[in-house]
């Protein structure tokens, strides 16, 4: 597999010189396996991956949840009005809406000039927790803690994996965290992959004004790869007000101690083989 980082922002986009390092687009990320391409979320960071699908017949995106900042590209992603392209949108079933009709509040007037519906190539899957294939790419998908109707991805092929998790906050309601793998959001889809992109939007301090928003700091996922023993954890989901240098100066202390994985700042551009 190829993973390749494309947006890694959360919550709002924040281009500006502040931001060229780690980038200003929300969240999405490419995967390719055998001529399989897998999109991870349509954060405006999916837009410049559609030159990359240019040419294949098949596209799937695989959206977490439907918060806007992880969406939002989906109108701008080319293979969308191509016809030639059959592109496959898997998100969170709902109990009371389609996928189609949640998606259609965003992609219609007056947010959006067209309609979903009007899409012809482009086919919807209301998705549940469980394991589907895509080719030769297992997909195992499980809900994890954040508001709302939300999913967490592992990815498999021939004895390779990752998972990821970008909006995912399992210290919520834990008194001493980490506790046990069985009382941890996402245990199962994290536990030994190969690769980990995880949520880390806030400092320590920025948490405890924010609890129940539905993110991670820096420190609970390290906490959670060490958990779930995986062996690279990618930060991702970097806060709007989070700049380039205050990043560093975070990955730096970080990478100033001994883990027993590797760590890797998630910044956009960045691809790691698997």
């Amino acid at each position: 597999m190829r993973i390749e980082l494309s947006g890694t922002r959360g919550s709002l986009a924040a281009a500006g010189p502040g931001t060229v390092g780690y980038g200003g687009d929300t969240a999405s990320i490419l995967v390719t396996a055998e001529g399989r391409y897998i999109v991870l979320d349509a954060g405006s960071g999916i837009r410049r991956l559609g030159e990359t699908v240019t040419g294949q017949d098949r596209v799937d995106v695989l959206l977490t949840h439907l918060h806007m900042d992880h969406i939002q590209g989906l109108g701008f992603f080319a293979p969308m009005f191509d016809p030639s392209i059959e592109v496959h949108v898997w998100g969170p079933r709902s109990p009371n809406y389609s996928l189609e009709q949640l998606l259609s509040r965003y992609l219609s007037p007056p947010l959006f000039p067209v309609h979903v519906r009007e899409l012809s190539s482009v086919v919807l899957h209301d998705t549940d927790p469980g394991s589907f294939e895509l080719g030769p790419v297992t997909v195992t998908t499980d809900y994890v803690c954040h508001p709302g109707a939300t999913l967490g991805y592992r990815l498999s092929l021939n004895g390779t994996s990752m998972a990821y998790l970008p909006d995912h906050e399992p210290a919520l309601g834990v008194e001493h965290f980490p506790e046990l793998s069985e009382w941890t959001s996402g245990f199962d889809l994290m536990a030994g992959v190969d690769v980990l992109i995880h949520d880390a939007q806030y400092t320590d301090d920025e948490y405890a004004e924010r609890q129940g928003w539905g993110h991670s700091t820096f420190d609970q996922a390290l906490d959670v790869a060490e958990l779930c023993k995986v062996g690279s954890l990618v930060t991702f989901h970097h806060d709007p007000g989070h700049d380039d240098q205050m990043l560093d100066e975070i990955a730096d202390a970080i990478a100033s101690h001994p883990l027993p994985f590797e760590f890797i700042p998630g910044r956009a551009g960045t691809v790691i083989e698997v």
